[in-house]
């Protein structure tokens, strides 16, 4: 199941955010060494996970965390124009139907298999969601590795300007076009699981 999360101010009130900012501290502070916050030594927060950020979540048939994204709308301060302006050759995207795809997160405790299938799944609920919720675009920044997979999943993709070195990392930005033929582009590549989605708006 894919679970949506909207305006979450507290990552404590929520079990499923508990463990998505834990994962994320495993994954970007632990392997990938980012120099980002980390709240109470176990989770990843930073000064983006405010109540403008939309949670895209997947967990298994126990209910937990096996995937998560972050989305910020891009007509307040967001990663792109906020701290990588310089990827893109003109202005970063803006606009009430483009969101930025952030803290795109895979649970470390998976083997590869099941992380491939939680990346599909999780790729497939941000464009049901986005689609359900007038998002005509996804913008985003990512390490090279990383952003050469996503512009090979099928879907209209491209870059916003030439990669950079920054902070000892090669980055890139790009902009995902979304529509209603955006689902059979990605199932062309096999990537398109669809979930059902479901707003989470109960402590647990």
């Amino acid at each position: 199941m894919a679970i949506i999360m909207e305006g979450r101010r507290n990552h404590s009130d929520h079990r499923l955010l508990r463990a998505m900012f834990e994962a994320r501290k495993r994954v970007f502070v632990d392997l990938l060494r980012w120099d980002v916050p980390v709240l109470d030594g176990r989770y990843e927060i930073d000064q983006f996970d405010d109540e403008n950020a939309i949670y895209v979540i997947v967990t298994d048939g126990e209910g937990r965390h096996r995937g998560s994204a972050r989305l910020l709308p891009t007509m307040r301060p967001h990663i792109l124009d906020t701290l990588f302006p310089q990827l893109c050759a003109d202005r970063p995207p803006r606009g009430a139907g483009i969101f930025e795809i952030t803290r795109f997160c895979l649970d470390r405790e998976q083997d590869a298999t099941s992380r491939l299938i939680a990346r599909n799944r999780l790729v497939s609920a941000m464009v049901d969601y986005a689609i359900d919720n007038g998002i005509h675009a996804f913008s985003g920044v990512a390490e090279v590795g990383w952003l050469q997979q996503i512009l090979a999943f099928g879907w209209r993709c491209s870059p916003l300007g030439l990669p950079r070195q920054i902070g000892g990392r090669m980055l890139g930005a790009l902009r995902i076009e979304i529509g209603e033929n955006t689902p059979a582009l990605l199932s062309w590549n096999k990537i398109y699981a669809p979930d059902m989605l479901q707003g989470a708006l109960e402590a647990a």
